[in-house]
């Protein structure tokens, strides 16, 4: 049996809606808002890392035969350090706990007084929010029937009527183009997307997919795969959809309301002047469904990765402690969860790439044993000094020599010369 129709659309929408979160939300439209006319570059550049690269790394997990898998390519210790890291960065320690942040931020501060005791509002939403998550994460194999036939499509919906409202009501048009998107809007656009963190979510979300295709009456391991890959095309195509929409409206964002602190405010500027105190329900809305959908995907995936390394604790109880925990840290408030983001998804994002991007060429590079581990080695130290330049300001003069630094992708070289040196190592004899 193939998941096939009705099954495999709906397999797809619970992957885009396991995507599409805070950052999908917030990063779009901030990118559009800073890029103004340059917004359609940025939008290629944001398409590679945050549409492509996803696809991408849900066809090399299926393809693989899972994320341990892949990283085993480098090394067994690194497959499981990778692992563990990747599952922890989209999981209790940034993505879960941004999820309840963002989500509160569009959903309560609108509503009350300048004088509300915030932090208390904050506490109480996040014990809310992720008891329900929980709730529904306790069965993933459901994850389909709640959140592909029902959470989606309003959530879509509700993007769809504000990006209409847009078409309607075009507002003063495009802002002006800002900082690096002025010289480089297509690469400033790809390294922002780091920020949605899909692409390493991509390597994590295979093994909650592969359960919902299989609770559909799909057993067949071939089968398994192929439905998993025709799944994360159709999410892909939807969120590059949606991505486009959000854009549009983040750029007319900053065209009638320029430099708003972030893809957040630039929503809330749209909505505000084309539906007045509706357009707060509307934002909060969308924001509450998008990252109530992400956040049960994150607790169901990373409590089926780490019940299948420690089984001594069962899923359930996996998934109420990564509730518990990301529940403690969204309280710590969002600017404070994205400046701690973005060095780690800086050192994890170039070794995902270099992951994903070598194991199309498995079938090529299997009898090179060096090409995974120097790949993946280089781009990983590179990116590691990158990231603690500014302690060490030598350091940090140093790397800007290198080609690409300036745009953030300094670790490419590296990367590719790690790649071409494990082709021209001998393997080793065995």
């Amino acid at each position: 049996m193939q998941l096939r129709g009705k099954n495999l659309i709906l397999v797809g929408f619970t992957l885009f809606s396991m995507f599409f979160g805070a950052g999908n939300l917030i990063f779009p439209p901030g990118i559009a808002a800073q890029a103004g006319e340059a917004t359609w570059l940025a939008v290629i550049g944001l398409a590679v890392s945050a549409v492509g690269l996803p696809v991408l790394g849900v066809v090399a997990v299926a393809r693989s035969g899972g994320i341990d898998t892949l990283g085993s390519r480098v090394h067994p210790l690194f497959a499981r350090a990778f692992t563990i890291a990747a599952y922890l960065a989209i999981g209790p320690c940034l993505a879960i706990p941004r999820t309840a942040t963002t989500s509160f931020e569009m959903a309560v501060p609108p509503f009350v007084g300048a004088d509300a005791p915030i932090p208390l509002f904050r506490l109480l939403y996040s014990l809310v929010f992720f008891a329900a998550a929980l709730a529904v994460a306790l069965r993933p194999e459901k994850l389909t029937d709640r959140l592909g036939k029902i959470l989606c499509p309003i959530l879509v919906a509700l993007i769809i009527l504000t990006f209409v409202g847009c078409l309607v009501n075009p507002l003063e048009g495009y802002g002006q183009a800002t900082g690096n998107y002025v010289t480089h809007p297509v690469v400033q656009g790809f390294v922002a997307g780091y920020q949605t963190m899909d692409t390493i979510a991509a390597l994590a979300f295979g093994i909650v997919i592969a359960v919902n295709i299989r609770a559909r009456g799909v057993e067949a391991e071939g089968a398994v795969v192929r439905g998993t890959v025709r799944a994360g095309v159709i999410a892909g195509a939807m969120l590059l959809i949606v991505y486009c929409m959000l854009a549009h409206i983040g750029a007319l964002s900053a065209g009638a309301v320029p430099n708003p602190a972030d893809g957040a405010q630039a929503l809330t500027n749209v909505v505000g002047l084309l539906f007045g105190t509706w357009g707060n329900v509307l934002l909060a809305g969308i924001f509450l469904i998008a990252c109530f959908n992400v956040c049960v995907g994150l607790i169901s995936s990373c409590g089926e990765y780490f019940y299948s390394i420690c089984p001594r604790l069962s899923y359930k109880g996996w998934a109420v402690l990564f509730a518990v925990v990301s529940m403690v840290i969204s309280n710590a408030g969002l600017a404070q969860i994205i400046s701690v983001s973005a060095p780690v998804l800086g050192i994890l994002y170039p070794m995902a790439i270099v992951l994903i991007a070598l194991s199309f060429f498995h079938r090529w590079l299997a009898r090179k044993r060096w090409v995974y581990p120097l790949g993946v080695l280089f781009a990983g130290v590179f990116s590691l000094l990158d990231a603690g330049k500014g302690l060490f300001p030598p350091l940090g003069r140093a790397l800007a020599a290198m080609p690409l630094s300036s745009v953030g992708l300094g670790w490419v070289l590296p990367a590719a010369a790690g790649i071409v040196l494990g082709l021209l190592l001998p393997a080793p004899k065995t």
